[in-house]
């Protein structure tokens, strides 16, 4: 078979594939044929053999056709640049830097339902939300302490954390701002890859016909797609943190003062005066006189201890002197 242009050599190289296993299984088939038939004559033979030619080169042409698009698709890595609005797009996300914006603002106020509802005013002045709110209350149901979450649009961050300070007392603000632009293209260009190659193998698993070449096919076909859905998730959370930054504002209720304790009044003379003397000499007294007890105590207990069996001592000897006296 011929053709107007010339085939690249990796064409041709395919193509020649293809012709030999289209000619190895028309050969095999006609063999088949002639063995199964083996009374027919040489005419039915020849026309049998014409009959195989034919499809043979249909086969081959169809496949040539469906090889040549997959080279080609396989020899334009940029294939999806191709489009003007694409090629633009990919330049523009190119130049655009990429942030990912955190920040941590702790506040104190006296009012804390009061400060909660100045951040709420920041945060709907930049169209953003309020991911997590967490608060604690008092005994009274009154807001104590509080706990937010907020996303922000990236472009109003430094905006926004101007706005948190002054929603109460700034006890205490940090910033994190964190540049991704080569992995937002690197991810980017690999999910591109990624579909251009799993679009090749649904090519390839359309021209295969027997059932080795099948399932060689779809298990490779089965990775990529693993493959691709992994980069998709990692492309998906790198756009939500780079269009939107987070900031994590806490709210403490400010301390109370205490009160300064009343002076009592002095009153240096008088019934007072003189019963409150009294009341302190009496107290003094009388820690001083358990203070000497209880020093003593230790030392009466032992006295008892031995005046007991000197006691019983004493009774003895008594006893012997009186019928020693009588005697007398």
């Amino acid at each position: 078979m011929t053709r107007a242009s010339r085939p690249a050599p990796l064409r041709r190289l395919l193509a020649t594939s293809a012709l030999a296993a289209v000619l190895v299984g028309s050969v095999a088939a006609c063999s088949s044929g002639s063995d199964s038939a083996g009374g027919s004559d040489a005419g039915e033979a020849s026309q049998d053999s014409g009959g195989g030619d034919s499809a043979a080169e249909e086969r081959l042409e169809g496949g040539a056709d469906a090889l040549s698009s997959a080279d080609r698709d396989a020899s334009a890595p940029n294939a999806l640049a191709a489009d003007p609005a694409q090629e633009s797009a990919d330049t523009t996300s190119a130049t655009e830097r990429k942030l990912i914006s955190q920040g941590s603002v702790q506040l104190r106020s006296p009012d804390v339902g009061k400060a909660l509802f100045d951040v709420q005013k920041v945060v709907d002045s930049l169209a953003g939300e309020i991911a997590q709110n967490d608060t604690v209350t008092d005994k009274q149901g009154e807001v104590k302490r509080a706990r937010l979450v907020l996303r922000v649009p990236s472009a109003s961050f430094a905006k926004a954390v101007a706005g948190l300070e002054g929603a109460a007392d700034l006890i205490a603000s940090s910033t994190n701002v964190e540049d991704v632009t080569t992995q937002v293209i690197d991810t980017d260009v690999k999910v591109r890859v990624q579909r251009r190659s799993i679009r090749r193998i649904e090519v390839l698993l359309d021209q295969a016909t027997s059932i080795r070449d099948i399932v060689d096919i779809e298990g490779q076909l089965a990775q990529r797609q693993a493959r691709l859905g992994s980069l998709e998730r990692q492309q998906a959370y790198l756009a939500d943190q780079t269009s939107q930054a987070t900031l994590t504002v806490s709210i403490e209720r400010t301390p109370a003062k205490k009160a300064p304790a009343e002076k009592k009044k002095e009153d240096p003379d008088g019934f007072l005066a003189g019963l409150d003397s009294g009341w302190t000499g009496f107290k003094n007294v009388t820690v001083a006189l358990a203070t000497a007890l209880g020093a003593a105590l230790p030392f009466l207990a032992v006295l008892a201890l031995l005046a007991f069996p000197a006691r019983l001592v004493v009774r003895r000897a008594a006893r012997r002197r009186a019928p020693a006296a009588a005697d007398a």
